[in-house]
């Protein structure tokens, strides 16, 4: 924001926000609750209902992050900075109504599922993923090709969660992606029980189908740091996280 303009930065933020938002409410039937900077909170299924919430939900995230991307090519034409987007889905049971106080109050969504989707967000940039979608979410989505990222406890929650990365629908996603994801899925399993000659050999593999994936250079990070101190008996594969 300090290399725009006052006037430069608000239309570069309404940009922004109203292609988003156009995705998730036009496109995909989704209700907008609020912008936070540049943030977008949005949920599914309320106030009116929508029997593939989960869905829309995820192909919304898919399709925002596409747009960035075409957002991003205009925005270097005009010589302004780009974007890069962090996105969290969840499901679960939550509250919805308009809540707040006397004074003001909004229609909001309420709960452990939305606080759920706002950890994974947070926990994109450490993964280096656009997208991750809780394993609530993945059980009711099924023609979406997703992938594997880990197995989580972040803060505030005992039991771990899988998270995925959403590749695109079935029918959309080809197959050298298909080939890749089958062998990061044997690599996070040999990860799992301890196999880091295995690991490391997949994982250079892995280099050379998608150069420069940050999500493999943490893993082969990880693995290498285990090689030398190994983790306790009782290790169970699962990432504590205890920061929001």
């Amino acid at each position: 924001s300090e290399a725009l303009s006052p006037e430069h930065l608000r239309e570069y933020i309404n940009e922004y926000l109203t292609d988003m938002s156009n995705i998730i409410r036009g496109k995909y039937r989704g209700t907008l609750d609020k912008y936070i900077g540049d943030a977008i909170m949005a949920f599914w299924n309320a106030p009116v209902e929508d029997k593939d919430h989960p869905r829309n939900g995820v192909l919304a995230a898919l399709e925002m992050l596409r747009e960035c991307g075409s957002l991003n090519e205009k925005f270097t034409a005009r010589g302004w900075p780009t974007l890069k987007i962090g996105i969290g889905v969840n499901s679960g049971n939550v509250r919805v109504g308009d809540m707040g106080s006397k004074e003001r109050r909004a229609y909001t969504a309420m709960g452990d599922a939305v606080n759920v989707a706002s950890r994974l967000e947070g926990r994109t940039k450490y993964y280096g993923v656009g997208i991750l979608v809780g394993e609530a979410t993945r059980t009711l989505v099924k023609d979406v090709v997703f992938k594997e990222i880990d197995k989580i406890k972040v803060k505030g929650k005992d039991e771990a969660i899988t998270i995925y990365e959403p590749l695109g629908l079935e029918a959309e996603v080809e197959k050298k992606a298909l080939d890749e994801l089958k062998l990061w899925h044997q690599t996070i399993r040999l990860y799992r029980s301890r196999q880091w000659d295995q690991v490391e050999v997949n994982l250079l593999n892995l280099h050379r189908m998608n150069p420069g994936c940050a999500l493999y250079e943490l893993y082969a990070k990880e693995a290498a740091g285990k090689r030398r101190n190994p983790p306790p008996a009782e290790w169970d594969g699962v990432t504590v996280f205890d920061e929001k």
